[in-house]
C-alpha cells in the first residue's frame, strides 16, 4: 500500500520538484554570481558571493524603489484592499440576499478580469481625453493628466479597485458566521453599533482579517503587469517598485544575477510581513 501510494504521488512530486523547487534554487543560485543575458559575462559566469547584495544597497535607486514599494502596499492593500473590503463587507451583512448578489457581481466582475485588461481600462479612463477627463470638462473643471501628474496614486487606485472583491468576499463569509445571540445580548445589555463592533464582532473576526491581510499583501508585493502597463514605472521611475526595478535591471540592463538579487530580497520583505501578521494574530484585541 505504501508503495502504491508513493508510486500515485511521484507525478505531483517531480511536478514540484521540476517547476517550483528547481526554479527557488536556480534563483538562489543566480543571485550570488555575475550572470548576465548579454557580454562576455554571459559566458563567463563566476561566484562573486555577495557583491550583487552590495551593489544593491549602495544604489539610491533601489532604497527609493524599497520606498516606494512600501507606499503602494500600505496603501493599496491595507488601506485599501483590506478596509474597503471590510466596509463593503459591513454594508453589505443586513441587505437583502437579491441586493448582496447584485453588488457581489459587478465587485467581482474587476477582480475575475485579467490584470492587464484592467490595466487598459484604467488607462483609458484616466488618460488625457479618457472619460474621467471628459466627465470633468462636463462639469466645468480642466483636464488633469492623472498618470503624469498623480502616477502612484492612479496605480493605487487601480490595484484596489481590481483586488478589493477578494477582501469582501471573504470578509462576507467571515461576518455572516458571527453569531446573531452575541450581538443580540451586546445590544440588550446597551452597547452601540460601535461598542460592538470593536469589542464583539472584530475580536470573532480578527484572524480572517489577518489572513486575508497577509494574501493579500503578498499579491501586492507581485503587482507587475498593472503598473507597468499602466506607466512603464514611469514617468521618470515614479511608479517604479521593487518588481518593476528588478524587471528591468534582469531583462532591460541584462543583469540577471543582479535582478534574482532583487527578488530574494522581494521574497525577504514577504516573509517578514507573514511573520508579522502570524504574530498579530495571537495578539489579544
Amino acid at each position: 500500500m505504501h508503495r502504491k501510494a508513493i508510486l500515485f504521488l511521484s507525478p505531483s512530486w517531480i511536478l514540484l520538484l521540476l517547476f517550483f523547487i528547481t526554479p527557488m534554487l536556480l534563483t538562489f543560485g543566480f543571485a550570488f554570481t555575475n550572470l548576465s543575458l548579454t557580454g562576455t559575462d554571459a559566458a563567463n559566469i563566476q561566484f562573486i558571493g555577495f557583491q550583487n547584495f552590495t551593489n544593491m544597497f549602495q544604489d539610491p535607486e533601489f532604497r527609493i524603489s524599497v520606498f516606494r514599494t512600501l507606499i503602494f502596499l500600505l496603501f493599496s492593500a491595507v488601506v485599501g484592499q483590506v478596509v474597503l473590503g471590510l466596509i463593503l463587507a459591513l454594508l453589505m451583512k443586513e441587505k437583502a440576499r437579491g441586493f448582496r448578489r447584485f453588488i457581489g457581481v459587478i465587485v467581482i466582475a474587476g477582480w475575475v478580469t485579467p490584470e492587464i485588461v484592467v490595466a487598459f481600462c484604467w488607462v483609458a479612463f484616466l488618460s488625457d481625453a479618457g472619460t474621467f477627463n471628459s466627465i470633468l470638462q462636463g462639469i466645468g473643471f480642466e483636464p488633469i493628466t492623472w498618470l503624469f501628474t498623480f502616477p502612484m496614486v492612479s496605480v493605487i487606485i487601480a490595484n484596489i479597485w481590481h483586488g478589493t472583491a477578494f477582501s469582501m468576499m471573504v470578509f462576507q463569509a467571515t461576518l455572516d458566521d458571527v453569531p446573531k445571540s452575541v450581538q443580540e445580548a451586546a445590544v440588550i445589555d446597551g452597547a452601540s453599533r460601535w461598542q460592538i463592533f470593536f469589542r464583539v464582532t472584530l475580536p470573532i473576526v480578527k484572524g480572517s482579517i489577518v489572513t486575508n491581510m497577509m494574501l493579500v499583501t503578498l499579491q501586492t508585493l507581485g503587482v507587475f503587469t498593472l503598473i507597468y502597463t499602466m506607466t512603464g514605472g514611469g514617468p521618470g521611475n515614479a511608479t517604479q517598485i521593487l518588481p518593476i526595478f528588478m524587471y528591468n535591471q534582469a531583462f532591460v540592463n541584462y543583469q540577471f544575477g543582479y535582478g534574482t538579487a532583487i527578488s530574494l530580497v522581494l521574497l525577504v520583505i514577504g516573509t517578514v510581513a507573514s511573520l508579522l501578521y502570524m504574530r498579530f494574530m495571537k495578539v489579544k484585541l
